[in-house]
């Protein structure tokens, strides 16, 4: 059975809407979902920069996102009817992190194998035939074959297979089912 790793932040939960809203909610910066950018944070606040990995490693930041696409939980129960699935999520340089996204992955893919949740930095240790993630980085050293997640930051991108929803994830890797017209 092949096999297919899932980042998780910006494929699978969104970590950007949750940043935007808590700068603005305690640093009283408003800075939208698609303009967030964690190096422009740094250049034009360098004083928030400490603030805000600090606040990134509280043990319960990451435990409230939002999916990014509600067709992820349905589209990724039928893709692990087909094909080993695991999540693959950098979480090195946020150690704060660890049990807010197991637990988050547990509430939202209940019907996915908890062992198959890797914790990691680069993703280049993941042995799966295909990553979807948005990070081209990550993707770049990836042995398998990458798929980018769409995402603003990573428009100018056209080294591997583009995905821009869970839709298209789904048209890539399942059969079109045949109409029963």
């Amino acid at each position: 059975m092949k096999s297919i790793a899932v980042d998780m932040d910006q494929v699978l939960a969104d970590f950007l809407g949750k940043a935007s809203r808590a700068c603005e909610e305690r640093f009283n910066i408003v800075i939208s979902k698609e303009e967030f950018d964690i190096a422009k944070l740094e250049a034009q606040h360098p004083e928030l920069v400490k603030k805000f990995f600090l606040m990134i490693n509280e043990p319960d930041f990451f435990r409230d996102f939002e999916l990014m696409d509600p067709d992820a939980v349905p589209v990724l129960k039928e893709l692990s009817e087909h094909y080993e699935i695991y999540i693959a999520t950098a979480a090195m340089d946020v150690p704060g992190c660890f049990s807010a996204k197991y637990e988050w992955l547990l509430e939202h893919f209940p019907f996915l194998n908890s062992e198959h949740f890797i914790f990691c930095g680069d993703k280049k240790v993941v042995k799966a035939d295909f990553l979807i993630d948005d990070n081209v980085r990550q993707l770049h050293s990836f042995t398998g074959e990458g798929i980018l997640y769409s995402q603003p930051y990573n428009e100018h991108c056209a080294d591997f297979k583009r995905v821009h929803n869970w839709q298209d994830i789904r048209n890539l890797f399942l059969p079109v089912k045949e109409s029963s017209i």
